[in-house]
């Protein structure tokens, strides 16, 4: 557990400072939207790591569950910053934090109870009653002018433990999440973007991907070393804490949304973003994975 909570807090300090650092002194971006970039490009893909973890079975290894609860620890690092640097504290936001609180202390209990009662029935209640309490969550974080994603992640945590066990469930709504929800929300992030502002900057973009891409090998690679991890474990860990993807953007729309970015600004965190969801991955893949510590294939003729 150190360890994960150890590479994750610096998976999301060095890029968060180092790319606001970057963004003000360098592209001569305001302190809000300095401030913005830093959170948009400290993040690390939960979502990408978890694929990549599944498809080659390191899920199930002590590495890869190191691996994953690191890359959350970034990720609630980003949240938190986001919540703390720009949400208004008014009356709205009170409130919002008060039920937020009151809900995930109640949830851990109640929905175990809820699921023995009403569970494995043909409506789906568990999907829709977890719906329902995200949606639900989610709308008092917009009508207090913060973001939806805070309570969401939180309440994956405090619900990790009842939901986690129920794999059925999990694969229903992984199912609807990548099949359904995903989809649409990647495609409103991309009628933002602005391929002219893109052409106009390319100094910008490679600053931007540069920046997080060595203020994350900066701070993940000697903590991997200071745990004793191999050099592939080393490296590969590094370039899979350097992924981005879906809290980059949401916290890149989040500053579009509130007037903290411009269009143009916009527009290179999101390219900035999917680059580093595509490129730390195929070198990851393609050079450094520790074949070592794949779980062995059953034969299925025993």
């Amino acid at each position: 557990m150190e360890e994960a909570l150890t590479i994750g807090f610096i998976s999301f300090l060095a890029p968060f400072l180092g790319c606001t650092v970057i963004a003000y002194y360098m592209l001569d971006w305001t302190a809000r939207a300095s401030w913005l970039a830093g959170v948009a490009l400290s993040t690390t893909s939960v979502a990408v790591v978890y694929a990549v973890m599944l498809e080659l079975g390191l899920n199930k290894t002590e590495f890869g569950k190191t691996v994953l609860a690191a890359c959350f620890i970034t990720d609630l690092g980003t949240v938190i910053s986001l919540g703390l640097i720009f949400a208004p504290f008014t009356g709205r936001t009170i409130i919002f934090v008060a039920v937020s609180i009151v809900a995930f202390v109640v949830l851990p209990y109640l929905t175990p109870v809820f699921f023995r009662k009403y569970g494995n029935r043909p409506s789906e209640l568990e999907a829709k009653y977890l719906l329902l309490i995200l949606f639900g969550l989610g709308s008092l974080a917009v009508w207090s002018e913060s973001e939806a994603v805070l309570p969401a992640y939180v309440v994956g945590m405090v619900l990790a433990g009842t939901v986690g066990k129920d794999h059925i469930l999990i694969r229903r709504l992984r199912t609807l999440t990548f099949g359904l929800l995903t989809p649409f929300y990647f495609i409103r992030t991309g009628s933002y973007v602005s391929l002219a502002s893109i052409i106009a900057a390319p100094v910008a973009l490679f600053f931007l991907f540069m920046g997080k891409m060595i203020t994350k090998i900066i701070g993940v690679y000697p903590a991997t070393k200071a745990y004793k991890y191999a050099q592939k474990e080393g490296i590969y860990t590094t370039l899979l804490m350097s992924t981005g993807l879906t809290f980059g953007s949401i916290a890149a729309l989040f500053g579009l949304s509130h007037q903290i970015i411009d269009q143009q600004q916009y527009s290179l965190l999101i390219v900035t973003v999917i680059a580093s969801a595509v490129v730390p991955t195929l070198i990851a893949n393609a050079f450094f994975i520790p074949k070592y510590l794949l779980p062995k294939k059953e034969d299925g003729n025993e």
